[in-house]
């Protein structure tokens, strides 16, 4: 049995977390992908998994020789994806991750345009507080606020999007308008935590960057909770200006502090590092960087 098969099979039977599940996938017998892993360990001259009757679960060494197995196979399939050309045209399924506003006013029309543009593409968008596990959960690009730390990920900036710090005309009537940042800390500020820093808003002094310690009644990891609340009265926030600029227009939220720079949320699209991108990443990246901008009132990189 050829080794690149029986990574295959030691692939899928870890994922899976059981021979059969793993067998099933590959649709090959159970007594198959069990002799694959014993001719793989046998040849590694270790154990990969610890096996019990009830369970199986990876040793240590079958831990580190997984990841390795996956990156080896991610970079195989790429290699033949451009070698058979098939990067001519977005084909197959592009799992995308998206926090639940822009994914859902920004994002999703974004994939609706763009499937308009390939037949033969399908699209899963997951819309989710984060950017979830996308090796693990085969996303293939997620949409992230704010800054990437993963060194395990790229990074792409797609915009910058401004933001504005607004309340109800009525909380401001009950409670007095700030009149600098610092005032703010006198105020209930309700926080949106997918907007990094959690509690602390950001202002461009011209003395470099002032971050203002918040608090508020409400507390949440999407902005239309802390919207509505504002809405009411319960206090103000900091989101984008595309998801209150209509609220701000009718008159149920009024901007304050504008004479004071926010510094702006940066948003990204990020992957697994890769050496050859897929053909619907690629794409849908240099869509999604034309598409934003234009849409949200943000600038582009």
């Amino acid at each position: 049995m050829d080794k690149l098969t029986s990574m295959n099979v030691f692939v899928r039977v870890a994922k899976a977390g059981s021979f059969a599940g793993g067998a099933r996938d590959l649709d090959i017998s159970r007594a198959m992908a069990t002799k694959h892993i014993m001719q793989l360990e046998e040849h590694l001259g270790t154990r990969l998994f610890n096996r019990t009757t009830r369970s199986l679960s990876l040793t240590e060494m079958g831990a580190s020789y997984l990841e390795r197995c996956q990156q080896v196979l991610d970079d195989i399939e790429e290699m033949e994806a451009t070698v058979t050309q098939l990067q001519t045209e977005p084909r197959g399924t592009l799992k995308i991750s998206a926090p639940q506003v822009i994914g859902a006013t920004q994002i999703a029309p974004a994939i609706s345009e763009f499937l308009k543009l390939y037949p033969d593409l399908e699209v899963t968008i997951i819309l989710q507080g984060n950017m979830g596990d996308l090796i693990d959960e085969g996303i293939d690009l997620a949409i992230n606020l704010g800054g990437v730390e993963d060194s395990s990920m790229i990074a792409r900036k797609l915009a910058s999007s401004p933001l504005v710090v607004c309340g109800a005309p009525g909380y401001f009537q009950q409670y007095g308008i700030p009149k600098t940042p610092e005032d703010l800390t006198d105020h209930s500020c309700l926080v949106n935590w997918s907007i990094p820093p959690r509690d602390q808003w950001r202002f461009k002094g011209p003395y470099g960057d002032l971050m203002i310690k918040v608090k508020g009644r409400i507390v949440a990891n999407v902005a239309d909770p802390i919207r509505v609340g504002a809405i009411e009265g319960l206090g103000m926030v900091m989101l984008p200006r595309y998801i209150v600029g209509r609220d701000i227009e009718k008159g149920k939220l009024m901007p304050v502090l504008e004479s004071y720079e926010l510094a702006p949320l940066e948003i990204h699209a990020v992957y697994p590092h890769r050496k050859y991108l897929s053909t619907k990443v690629r794409k849908f990246l240099d869509f999604l960087q034309e598409w934003l901008p234009r849409r949200v009132g943000i600038d582009g990189i």
